[in-house]
């Protein structure tokens, strides 16, 4: 059984948050320390829900409770291997790119032998999270599973051992309206081989678009943890995930709104009816009305234009995608030509209103996405001498799902 290895040093406290303090009705949570359930958590044990459960620390670590043996141990031995500080492995060295920073383990005082994996948390730089684990493998159980384990994992989604994935959940934002959708592993083993590729597409869609700045984002990343697998033949990962996660938020500003950077909105064919776009147009008429007083009469008037000449262009199709292209001089104009409209304005509350609609923008204005794709859960890594071809095999298919989502 592998050993705990010397406390590492912590990361710093982020945001300076004061420890709270968590109960339930046996009381079980006294001993937390300021620690809280983790409240993005997509897939996997669940604190409260099963025995084991993951934590968020007051430092913004995530804690992992070590599982029952062997599997625990297994787990706690892999991440002390690959984070080993003594490791002249390349193949070691170069995983780590991939897998949550490892900061050792960490017990609560009044419980000394409940030992939790301190990791970091992939998804804290992130405003609006939107978070897929996405288990990969052709089998979702090690060489040493039972009879009765192997039936229950096949059985759990047959598909699997063809494709070599499962979506276990998803957390997806929508700015329309300011709240997440959440589907868990029900939905992913509901997904069939003709449904695979729209069950997937449904991560990247944020209620008014496809983002598909995110998939290409995470098909580079993903691209680079399967270039590691082609090359390594030091370990096979059975039941392990990706966490993808990308930024769910529009990053629209007051200065590319005063610039006119709405050059373009790009809609998939179908995605919207002409009634949809007057809709918003009359929306942001109504948000105006009763938050900004006198300016609603401005900015509703040159919103009008400026929807005008977006329906304008509306029929125009182009590849099965429709193209709404408005002349750049002509939009500052429209911008510009409201005397209302100040510099006080453009950074007060207009600008969460507006944010909600055009957070259109198209790739060429935007910066590339932030996206992490990482590696997670490793309670059957098992050392090995060959190519791993099941996680291989699962790569390519989600990296060909994935390309087919951004080229349609």
């Amino acid at each position: 059984m592998a050993t705990e290895p010397p406390r590492r040093a912590q990361p710093p406290l982020v945001g300076g948050s004061p420890p709270v303090s968590v109960a339930t009705s046996e009381g079980r949570h006294r001993f937390l320390n300021g620690c809280v359930p983790l409240s993005h958590q997509v897939a996997g044990h669940m604190y409260g829900k099963d025995k084991g459960g993951i934590l968020q620390h007051p430092d913004g670590t995530v804690l992992k409770q070590l599982q029952p043996p062997p599997r625990g141990p297994r787990e706690l031995e892999f991440y002390n291997k690959v984070f080993a500080a003594d490791s002249c492995d390349s193949i070691l060295l170069e995983l780590r790119k991939y897998l949550p920073k490892y900061y050792g383990t960490w017990s609560p005082p009044t419980a000394p032998n409940d030992i939790y994996l301190k990791l970091e948390d992939v998804t804290r730089k992130f405003n609006k999270p939107c978070i897929m684990d996405v288990k990969i493998g052709q089998k979702s159980y090690d060489p040493y599973a039972s009879a009765e384990k192997i039936h229950q994992q096949v059985s759990k989604y047959p598909l699997m051992e063809e494709i070599g994935f499962l979506v276990l959940g998803m957390r997806v934002y929508h700015s329309h309206s300011d709240s997440y959708e959440a589907q868990n592993q029900h939905y992913g083993r509901g997904l069939t081989k003709e449904t695979i590729k729209d069950g997937v597409s449904r991560f990247f869609h944020n209620g008014y678009y496809l983002r598909k700045d995110a998939v290409a984002a995470s098909i580079e990343k993903t691209e680079k943890i399967l270039q590691w697998f082609e090359t390594q033949k030091q370990l096979n990962f059975y039941a392990s995930s990706l966490l993808f996660v990308y930024e769910g938020s529009c990053q629209l500003t007051a200065t590319q709104l005063r610039d006119g950077a709405l050059a373009e909105r790009v809609v998939p064919k179908g995605q919207l009816a002409d009634g949809e776009v007057l809709e918003y147009n009359n929306n942001i008429h109504v948000m105006n009305s009763a938050e900004n007083g006198k300016i609603e009469a401005s900015v509703g008037k040159n919103l009008s234009k400026f929807y005008a000449l977006h329906k304008k262009a509306y029929s125009k199709r182009h590849h099965g995608q429709i193209s709404l292209k408005v002349d750049t001089m002509e939009k500052v104009n429209i911008w510009k030509s409201s005397t209302c409209i100040s510099q006080e304005h453009l950074n007060g509350n207009i600008i969460p209103q507006l944010e909600k609609v055009f957070c259109h923008m198209p790739t060429e204005l935007q910066e590339s996405a932030d996206v992490e794709v990482r590696m997670i859960d490793f309670a059957h890594v098992l050392p090995s001498n060959t190519k791993d071809e099941g996680y291989v095999h699962g790569l390519k298919n989600l990296i060909t799902v994935l390309q087919s989502i951004l080229d349609n």
